[in-house]
């Protein structure tokens, strides 16, 4: 948490006096420059200013689910720790240039190996998630596969627990999980600063 105080100082020594509003489950700091930062965690936005403390604190216990085409990762966080995962493979074909009859063929094949990849995925997901479940969920990868894959009969529970989005992940294997963990118990930062700044 200290870092976090830190990094408000150093925005504020780089664009001057600033002010909080609050949004959500974000705090946004104005300087008096025009530059913005939008600083999101898992709680809902509280007082201001802000107790960085309580509100940045993530939920303990993490759900991760990961899915590209071609892999998955699933995954349980306990705190700063990965407690349980479990990935795997799936072969998807990639889009092709055939037209006509092949390419609605290769269509459906890809949209089946995809299923296959989803329901591997579900799999894996109830069996680690739905025992004890977490707090929050994080998913990531492939925005359609995983929303597929958290609205799947069995999985409804976890549809409606507080999600944050990773879509910029790089292909679902174990140092993936664990760095999706980070970022997720992590207060996300978005700086917009001034014109010509």
């Amino acid at each position: 948490m200290p870092r976090l105080h830190r990094w408000v100082d150093g925005f504020v020594e780089r664009h001057g006096e600033a002010s909080w509003t609050r949004e959500d489950t974000a705090y946004l700091l104005t300087a008096v420059d025009g530059s913005r930062a939008r600083l999101s965690a898992w709680s809902p936005a509280g007082g201001c200013p802000p107790d960085l403390e309580r509100w940045a604190a993530p939920p303990r216990r993490l759900g991760l689910v990961l899915v590209r085409r071609g892999g998955y990762a699933v995954g349980r966080g306990e705190g700063e720790r990965l407690a349980e995962h479990k990935t795997g493979t799936r072969y998807v074909q990639a889009r092709t240039a055939a037209g006509g009859w092949s390419q609605q063929r290769y269509a459906r094949r890809r949209a089946h190996q995809a299923e296959g990849l989803v329901a591997a995925a579900a799999e894996a997901a109830r069996g680690m998630l739905l025992a004890d479940p977490p707090e929050a969920m994080v998913l990531g990868g492939d925005r359609a596969l995983t929303q597929q894959l958290i609205t799947t009969p069995g999985l409804t529970a976890l549809a409606g627990l507080p999600r944050r989005q990773l879509p910029d992940i790089a292909d679902p294997r174990l140092a993936v999980l664990q760095a999706s963990l980070a970022r997720a118990r992590s207060v996300m930062v978005t700086v917009r600063n001034r014109q010509g700044s």
